[in-house]
């Protein structure tokens, strides 16, 4: 109680002078240190956002991995899945590729032959062709020769043909007239016959008759045969199987007896050429 009383104003004053000065001291120090922590809460709560940001974009990140995981897992079951039917689709298929092979293995030789006979048919038909142009050569530079040749046929065959026309003429007209001949001497034998029955029974003694009757008869006689003679003369001897061929065209001027004979064609024996005309 002593030391209380004897303590002075100046000297609590001091006291307190010096327990505010260490207060103040001490508070600043504590609201410099407030400071700080305000601003490291600052830069925490700016770090924090920051790490809020990165973590929600982790989680989209995050959220389309697993989105592409997930589709990836699909595709590859599907991958999976189709490779399991492929498979199958293999062991199904392998003996029709077997089959297929053999039948491709035929084939390629069928093809093969078939290509080597098209060759050879292109090799005989180039043959052919140059064969075939040195043929038209050939027949176009003699095309005179040949038109040559077959004129001279044609007219043969021509003249063939009238000679075989004249012949069946002349056999029809040497029928015709032996028959109108044989028609004749009946009717002339029988006009006799009758005469010589009337003469008989009636008994004629009239020269002038006889005389007339013996002419007549003579006259018929001599008649019969002047037409004998002028069927002798215009028959001529028939083509007996003479082929149209084998009949040379030079005969067919003396078949031909109705017809005027034809001047003879030129020879060589002649200094004429025979193919000029045609």
């Amino acid at each position: 109680m002593a030391d209380e009383g004897t303590i002075t104003p100046e000297i609590r004053i001091s006291e307190l002078e010096d327990a505010l000065a260490t207060e103040t001291e001490r508070l600043q120090k504590l609201f410099a240190a407030y400071e700080g922590q305000e601003k490291d809460l600052l830069d925490a709560r700016a770090e924090i956002e920051v790490l809020e940001k990165e973590i929600i974009e982790r989680e989209i990140e995050k959220e389309a991995q697993e989105s592409l995981i997930a589709e990836k897992d699909f595709r590859i079951r599907d991958l999976e899945m189709k490779a399991t039917k492929a498979d199958k689709r293999v062991e199904h298929l392998e003996p029709e590729l077997e089959k297929m092979e053999e039948k491709y293995s035929r084939e390629k030789d069928r093809l093969g032959k078939i290509f080597n006979i098209a060759t050879e048919l292109d090799d005989d038909l180039k043959l052919a062709v140059s064969e075939m142009k040195a043929r038209d050569d050939w027949y176009v530079e003699h095309m005179t020769l040949f038109e040559d040749l077959n004129k001279a046929i044609k007219e043969r065959y021509d003249m063939i043909e009238r000679a075989v026309e004249a012949e069946r003429k002349s056999q029809h007209m040497a029928r015709a007239f032996d028959e109108r001949v044989d028609e004749m001497v009946e009717a002339r034998a029988a006009e006799m016959t009758v005469e010589e029955a009337e003469e008989i029974n009636a008994k004629p003694t009239d020269s002038s008759n006889e005389n007339y009757d013996e002419e007549q008869v003579e006259e018929a006689i001599d008649t019969s045969s002047e037409e004998d003679k002028a069927g002798e003369s215009t028959e001529e001897p028939p083509v007996d199987d003479v082929p149209a061929e084998e009949t040379q065209p030079e005969e067919a001027p003396a078949e031909e007896a109705p017809a005027p004979a034809p001047a003879p064609a030129p020879t060589w024996g002649d200094d004429e050429d025979p193919w000029a005309d045609n």
